[in-house]
């Protein structure tokens, strides 16, 4: 049975949009004021922030930006030419190259990650609520579990 579409949920949806686009706007400032492009930031950030056993190949990063592959590598090339990233070959497929953090990019990933989860755990109740309202938990109430005599 399809789902029917309320306001409500149109005006969940919408609220999330725009707490969405807020907070990746904010970041991209954030990203700027250091001296970074967006980009520039999520290269750095997706590094840092691999989840576990994961290698940050240029193949796993552009998945991770939503790049294609050559325009990752002249991301790459930017970055390490900036002495923010660099290229070391896999020790165990020498055909892969993996991504390494510098110090200086280090730094800069600090400043604007150190920002934005300061903001978000001070302001990121907006954020939290519309999810909160497009997943319905306001609406809909889980079903009672039997009670036992």
């Amino acid at each position: 049975m399809p789902v029917q579409i309320t306001t409500a949920d149109y005006r969940a949806l919408a609220e999330l949009r725009y707490q969405i686009r807020h907070f990746l706007s904010e970041s991209d400032h954030a990203a700027r004021r250091v001296g970074l492009e967006p980009q520039q930031y999520l290269l750095l950030l997706m590094v840092r922030g691999l989840p576990p056993g994961m290698m940050p190949s240029v193949r796993f990063l552009a998945e991770r930006l939503g790049l294609k592959h050559n325009s990752t590598v002249e991301l790459i090339n930017r970055m390490e030419a900036r002495g923010y990233v660099q290229r070391k070959r896999n020790s165990s497929d020498r055909r892969h190259a993996l991504v390494q953090l510098l110090a200086p990019g280090q730094q800069l990933l600090e400043r604007v990650a150190r920002q934005r989860i300061t903001e978000v755990r001070a302001g990121g109740v907006e954020l939290v609520q519309a999810m909160t309202a497009v997943l319905g938990y306001r609406r809909r109430r889980r079903p009672s579990s039997p009670r036992r005599k």
